[in-house]
């Protein structure tokens, strides 16, 4: 149990570190809130070597954190709204079992990029915002497809438990 807490621990500081990072790498697309995603190689590593609960839990306090850090109650309302359509899908995909580690995070990227679709169509009052959702499910597909390798060769070499 302590060596549980112990990587958590240490999972939700890496979270935090890899959400810095991103803030500052620019993404070069021109379309606004694109990122890399990379702490949600933590979020996928944990959903496959820990359990749902902690992933959640780690997922929630990253965006809580992150954005309370870094960013601002807007950012965590669409943080939030996406992280929760991802780790859905996600979970519904890894019970399934069909997908690979890839599959299912390129899903999640995809579903975190429509959540936060919904969300600005929402607090913008503006179905307007779909024209956003080809650039954003290609962003999700090629972002969910690089954590998803990198996840899987983290789920591969580090062995927690």
């Amino acid at each position: 149990m302590k060596k549980k807490v112990a990587y958590f621990g240490v999972f939700t500081a890496l979270a935090l570190i890899f959400s810095y990072i991103e803030t500052l790498i620019p993404l070069p697309v021109g379309i606004p809130g694109v990122k890399v995603g990379l702490a949600n190689l933590l979020i996928v590593f944990m959903l496959y070597k820990f359990g749902k609960k902690e992933a959640a839990i780690l997922s929630f306090l990253r965006v809580l954190l992150a954005g309370l850090i870094f960013g601002s109650m807007f950012s965590i309302f669409y943080s939030l709204a996406g992280a929760v359509m991802s780790f859905a899908a996600m979970c519904l995909l890894k019970r399934k079992n069909i997908f690979s580690v890839v599959g299912v995070s390129m899903v999640g990227g995809v579903s975190h990029n429509i959540g936060q679709l919904v969300v600005a169509g929402i607090v913008l009052e503006s179905a307007g915002v779909i024209y956003y959702a080809p650039f954003l499910i290609v962003s999700g597909i090629v972002t969910g497809i690089v954590i998803g390798v990198l996840s899987n060769e983290m789920i591969k070499r580090l062995n927690v438990f």
